[in-house]
């Protein structure tokens, strides 16, 4: 389906322009899954592997040649950017993100410094700039959300009903809203250092934000956003926006200055249309079916691109990452019927 040449689909499809098919890529492509990868992570950590830029240009690249996807994304964390503001974080193996030095009080977050990209995660930078000499399609990289990363570092790592989060929240918001603009200062000029290396287009993961109202988002977080994505905006680059779990946030977004709503896969596509989402959409087969016979997965695909593909603003994706558990020959598949699939829709269309 796809020649060595430059590859922009996945581009012109954020900003809603005619490409020939709908392109392809799945959040967490990269690692977990992939046999090379777990021998990677024999002899490395994930701290390590993105300290060497060779290295994690080579796992970004990998799933792009394996699955031929119409982008890639760069293999970092969302933690990244937080030891350089004082924030004593560890990734341990089976749990995730933990954070030994949690955030309690208004004085903890006055504490928390600026990050300095050029000199913090000079890593990064260097691996968006190897990968633009050796990808021939568009890297995404992307950041955590304030709220996400806010509440990691409140809860001291992951939570399943963010309690201490909400509390916080409620209870002080004056240091709440503190946090929240030293996090958006830290996010832009984050961001903004990963477009100047070379990044292609951003994501940001706030991947714990539907456990709030709609009312609370808006009152709590999208004053933050919205000064993010007006501050990127300038950029040029596509600005992406995804959660999990949240569905009844997705119009929020939309009123945001980005050009693509994330949707999982409680949210079908028709209904996001319906709630007047005009923008590119990106999503959001389960990935837990991924696990299923191939038979339902392509007529579940099928039904995504159907009420994808009845306007130029959709990317395929997944509603949430893929987990290690799934086989990369049906990634591989998966992607070969996106692509085929679309592009004799698109072919029928121009008869």
């Amino acid at each position: 389906m796809k020649d060595k040449q430059w590859n922009d689909t996945f581009l012109k499809a954020c900003r809603g322009e005619a490409h020939d098919h709908v392109p392809v890529w799945y959040m967490r492509q990269a690692g977990r899954s992939q046999p090379e990868y777990r021998k990677i992570k024999e002899k490395y950590s994930l701290f390590e592997i993105t300290h060497q830029p060779e290295l994690c240009a080579y796992v970004t690249k990998l799933p792009v040649d394996q699955y031929q996807n119409d982008a890639a994304i760069l293999y970092k964390d969302i933690m990244t950017p937080l030891p350089a503001i004082g924030v004593d974080v560890e990734i341990k193996s089976g749990i995730g993100p933990v954070i030994h030095n949690p955030i309690q009080s208004k004085s903890d977050v006055e504490r928390l410094g600026m990050i300095e990209p050029e000199k913090d995660v000079d890593y990064v930078l260097d691996t968006i700039k190897l990968l633009r000499t050796q990808l021939d399609v568009p890297l995404i990289s992307f950041g955590g959300a304030p709220f996400t990363l806010a509440s990691y570092m409140i809860e001291g790592g992951p939570s399943r009903n963010y309690h201490k989060t909400k509390a916080f929240m409620y209870s002080d918001p004056e240091a709440w809203f503190l946090l929240m603009d030293k996090l958006g200062e830290v996010t832009i000029a984050y961001v903004k250092a990963q477009i100047k290396a070379g990044a292609q287009a951003i994501q940001l993961f706030d991947s714990w934000v539907g456990t709030l109202s709609r009312e609370d988002y808006v009152t709590f977080i999208k004053p933050v956003m919205q000064r993010i994505f007006t501050e990127l905006r300038p950029e040029g680059v596509p600005l992406i926006m995804h959660g999990v779990g949240a569905g009844h946030l997705a119009e929020e977004w939309h009123n945001l200055p980005l050009d693509v709503v994330g949707l999982d896969w409680r949210l079908p596509i028709a209904e996001a249309r319906k709630k007047g989402i005009t923008k590119t959409v990106q999503g959001n087969l389960d990935p837990s079916l991924l696990l299923a016979p191939w038979s339902v997965i392509e007529e579940k695909a099928k039904a995504i691109l159907d009420e994808g593909m009845k306007t130029n603003h959709f990317v395929f994706n997944l509603g949430h990452g893929v987990f290690p558990e799934v086989d990369p020959a049906v990634l591989r598949k998966l992607t070969a019927f996106v692509h085929d699939y679309s592009a004799s829709y698109k072919q029928s269309q121009q008869l």
